[in-house]
């Protein structure tokens, strides 16, 4: 559960809150002054009370974004980016924004280079005997006095 960090109550204290109001006859504005928040705060837990709504915080991200780039100019950019393309390079042959553009690679993941290709294996070596790639180097210094 991750509660907002300036809540005043937290999902239990909203369910108590309005049991008490509908269910105990609280009046709206003895529960706000007892769980010390405003009586436009308890009016709008009421309402996803009366809904059967869940206590918890929602989301504030947008259900919906009407502005989206098409899916078929989508699937365009990410064709083009397989083909290890700029976002630069797509925009301008698209006539499209940039900033587009690499909104379009971040939601898919692809606005890395590195994120385009399989992942190569680690370099490991390979040897028949411990201690086969051991090297050391020594100097001999003169006396220092």
């Amino acid at each position: 559960m991750k509660v907002h960090g300036n809540a005043r109550l937290l999902p239990r204290q909203r369910f108590t809150m309005c049991e008490r109001v509908r269910l105990e006859g609280w009046s709206v504005a003895e529960a706000a002054e007892a769980f010390d928040v405003s009586e436009r705060t308890v009016f709008r837990w009421l309402v996803r009370w009366d809904a059967a709504e869940s206590m918890e915080d929602r989301s504030s991200a947008p259900h919906r974004v009407a502005n989206r780039a098409p899916m078929r100019i989508v699937k365009v950019i990410e064709r083009l980016r397989r083909l290890r393309w700029t976002s630069t390079r797509i925009a301008a042959e698209l006539g499209m924004a940039t900033s587009t553009v690499c909104a379009v690679l971040d939601r898919l993941g692809l606005n890395r280079r590195s994120r385009l290709g399989p992942i190569e294996p680690p370099n490991r070596y390979c040897r028949r005997h411990p201690g086969e790639l051991v090297h050391v180097d020594t100097k001999s210094l003169g006396r220092l006095s």
